[in-house]
C-alpha cells in the first residue's frame, strides 16, 4: 500500500507588498544603531539576494487557521471526496494564531482543531492535530500521513501548511522582507498503483544548529522586552542549509532507486532564490552534473518565504498551470525539499 496527492489546494492573501513599500522603515543593526545604508540600497541589495520582488500578507481580520480553511476547502473539493471520510488532519505551522496588533499567540484549542470545526466534520475519528516542525513542517505532515496509510491507520488524510509570519516580523529587522503569508493544502490517499511517495528522509540537526532561528527582542530598545519576534542567524542559515540540505536530498534520491537523470522538477521551500539555486547546483554536483535548465520551479519572487505552505503553494500552483514554462505530467518523478527551524531537513521522492 503506497500514498499520493488526490487533491490539492491554496491560499494567497489578498495584501500584496512591495520592496518599495519598505521605503519609509527604519531599519537598525541588533544593537538599535541604525543601518548605514539607505532603504533604496537596502531593498536593492536584498532583491539581488533572495529575488522577492514582492510578498502577500493576510487581511486584517484572518488568523493562521482562517486560511488553512480555505487552502483545505480547495483540496478537499479537488480530490473529490468527503470530508468526514477524513482519518486525520494534520496542520503545520510555527505561530498558532496571531491577531493584528496582539502580543500573544492563541493554540488552545489546537489550529487543527480549528480546521476541523470549520469543516464542520462530525466524525470523532478523525484525529486533528498540529505539526511544529519549522518549515519542513508541510512536508514531515505528509511523511506522517503516508506512515499512517501504511500501518493501515489511515485511508485518507489533510495536510496543510499555513503561516501568517507578518504578524511576527520584527519592522526594524532587515530580514523581515523575506517573510510572507499563506496556506497550501493537500489531501492523501492510499494507492495500490505505482506512484505517490517512493522515498523520504527526515534528519533534525540541534547540537549546534537548534537556535538559528529563534524569538527575540525588536532590534527597536524602546520596544516592549516582553514582545518577542522571529529571528535567524542567516549566514549560518545559508551555510548549513548548503551543507546538509544536498545531501539529504541525495539520500532520499538514492533510496528511491530512481537515477537523477529521471527527476523532472524539483521543488524546494522557497526561502532565499540564491540560497535555494546554490543547493540545487551543490545536489547536482553530488552526482557529477548540472541541473537541467527549468529543473526548480519558483513561486518566491511574488509570494514570498511563506515558510510551511511554500512547498504545497508551489505545489498547487505547478498542477494547476500558473507558474509561467512550468508544468507537471503524469509520471513525472519530482523532489520535494525543505529546511527550517530546528534545525529541520527532509524531502520525499514523489512520482505524479
Amino acid at each position: 500500500m503506497n500514498s499520493k496527492i488526490t487533491g490539492s489546494g491554496s491560499y494567497i492573501p489578498t495584501e500584496t507588498v512591495t520592496n518599495k513599500d519598505f521605503a519609509q522603515h527604519v531599519f537598525l543593526n541588533d544593537d538599535g544603531s541604525p543601518f548605514p545604508l539607505p532603504n533604496a540600497e537596502i531593498t536593492e541589495k536584498f532583491y539581488d539576494i533572495t529575488g522577492i520582488e514582492e510578498r502577500r500578507y493576510v487581511s486584517d481580520d484572518l488568523l493562521t487557521s482562517d486560511i488553512a480553511t480555505i487552502a483545505a476547502k480547495n483540496a478537499i473539493e479537488d480530490a473529490g471526496i468527503d470530508p468526514e471520510t477524513l482519518d486525520y488532519i494534520i496542520m503545520a505551522h510555527n505561530f498558532g494564531n496571531v491577531r493584528k496588533g496582539a502580543i500573544q499567540t492563541d493554540l488552545v484549542p489546537s489550529l487543527a482543531a480549528r480546521v476541523k470545526y470549520n469543516l464542520r466534520i462530525k466524525n470523532p475519528k478523525c484525529v486533528a492535530y498540529d505539526m511544529l516542525f519549522g518549515c519542513p513542517g508541510w512536508i514531515e505532515g505528509v511523511i506522517q500521513a503516508q506512515a499512517f496509510i501504511k500501518a493501515g491507520m489511515a485511508k485518507k488524510c489533510l495536510v496543510i501548511g499555513a503561516e501568517t509570519l507578518s504578524r511576527v516580523v520584527d519592522l526594524h529587522d532587515r530580514d523581515s522582507m523575506i517573510y510572507a503569508d499563506g496556506a497550501g493544502a493537500t489531501v492523501i490517499e492510499a494507492t495500490s498503483e505505482e506512484e505517490g511517495i517512493i522515498a523520504h528522509e527526515t534528519a533534525s540537526f540541534t547540537y549546534d544548529e537548534a537556535y538559528y532561528l529563534y524569538f527575540a527582542n525588536s532590534f527597536n530598545k524602546s520596544h516592549d522586552p516582553d514582545v518577542r519576534y522571529i529571528k535567524m542567524h542567516g549566514r549560518k542559515i545559508y551555510e548549513f542549509a548548503l551543507s546538509q540540505v544536498p545531501k539529504a536530498m541525495k539520500s532520499c534520491l538514492d533510496k528511491s532507486g530512481i537515477p537523477i537523470d529521471a527527476v523532472k522538477k524539483i521543488l524546494i521551500h522557497q526561502a532565499n532564490e540564491k540560497m535555494d539555486e546554490a543547493i540545487i547546483h551543490r545536489f547536482y554536483k553530488l552526482y557529477g552534473q548540472v541541473p537541467p535548465e527549468g529543473i526548480m520551479p519558483m513561486s518566491i519572487h511574488k509570494l514570498g518565504n511563506s515558510s510551511v505552505a511554500t512547498v504545497p503553494t508551489l505545489y498547487d500552483l505547478l498542477v494547476r498551470g500558473k507558474i509561467e514554462n512550468q508544468k507537471l505530467h503524469k509520471g513525472d518523478v519530482i523532489l520535494l525539499a525543505s529546511v527550517g527551524a530546528g534545525m529541520n531537513i527532509n524531502a520525499i521522492v514523489y512520482k505524479m
